[in-house]
């Protein structure tokens, strides 16, 4: 018999949808025990392309595999229907995994009718709140949701309960160079040092003290006054090379100012290197750029 639960989404669910109401298929916790005819196939469960984990611990999974085997799986998965007798998991993939490898041929889950946006939203925050998710993938689903959900910071902030500058200081870690975010990831780093380094623009030279943090354990005190002296380094070799810019580059810069009706700024690093910048104000300046460029 379905049972009703009046508090069925959870916090997490709750705040994403901001008390909207979704309309429901089955919304019932199945019980292994005492309703097993409603219980899902799970070779009928495929997974969300959307789910924000990447990494599941191992070991956590053994673990969580030999407690379904014990008790049962207690909090039911969330899943939408896709097709006849098929179905796309929204949350709840880490139990999903270990009653497969509890050997589970039936799963017990919510039921629920989502377009592919709310499906996207209500996975990347499901998980956000309630999975041990690492600070990165935490980042990349808040990312996602800001990008690919449309979502303004301060909705975002609203629909997780995380402040803005927690938000931002997440999303910062994105801008890590690749073994930076990888040492993030694996906890071998805080975000702490992260928030240290991110003032490094140089990847090599951000991978670099990454490896003297980990190496030598260094706190993220010791790891600011490393980066204050490589930033202080660095800032004196930027000093010479923007000296050492040659005129051809300086009168290019004037020259695509002036046709671009803009500010247009030319920096160039010893490795030879370098970039162009051109700054707007809005989308409408930004498309009039883009005109005087295809017009040039």
């Amino acid at each position: 018999m379905e049972k009703k639960t009046p508090n069925r989404l959870g916090r997490g669910l709750g705040t994403l949808l901001g008390g909207a109401e979704i309309p429901v298929v089955a919304d019932t916790i199945v019980n292994a025990k005492s309703d097993p005819g409603t219980l899902i196939k799970i070779d009928s469960i495929e997974i969300n392309p959307h789910q924000p984990r990447v990494d599941f611990d191992q070991k956590s999974l053994e673990d969580l595999a030999i407690s379904i085997r014990t008790y049962g799986l207690i909090q039911p998965i969330t899943v939408r229907p896709i097709t006849h007798g098929k179905y796309q998991l929204i949350s709840g993939e880490r139990r999903f995994r270990a009653s497969k490898m509890a050997g589970l041929t039936e799963i017990p889950a919510y039921v629920r009718t989502a377009d592919d946006l709310l499906s996207l939203q209500m996975a990347l925050v499901e998980n956000v709140q309630r999975e041990n998710l690492n600070a990165i993938e935490i980042a990349v689903s808040y990312q996602r949701l800001l990008e690919e959900c449309e979502l303004s910071h301060e909705e975002l902030s609203n629909k997780v309960g995380k402040d803005r500058t927690t938000i931002t200081n997440y999303l910062r870690l994105l801008k890590l160079s690749r073994d930076a975010q990888i040492a993030v990831r694996d906890k071998k780093i805080s975000m702490g040092h992260a928030r240290a380094i991110i003032t490094i623009e140089d990847d090599i030279l951000q991978s670099k003290i990454v490896k003297e943090i980990i190496s030598g354990e260094l706190s993220v005190r010791q790891t600011e006054s490393l980066v204050k002296k490589y930033n202080v380094s660095n800032s004196k070799l930027k000093t010479k090379v923007k000296i050492n810019i040659s005129d051809q580059l300086v009168n290019f810069s004037t020259e695509l100012s002036k046709k671009l009706n803009t500010r247009v700024k030319i920096s160039k690093e010893l490795s030879g290197k370098g970039k162009i910048s051109i700054p707007f104000g809005s989308e409408e300046e930004l498309n009039k750029i883009i005109e005087r460029l295809n017009n040039l």
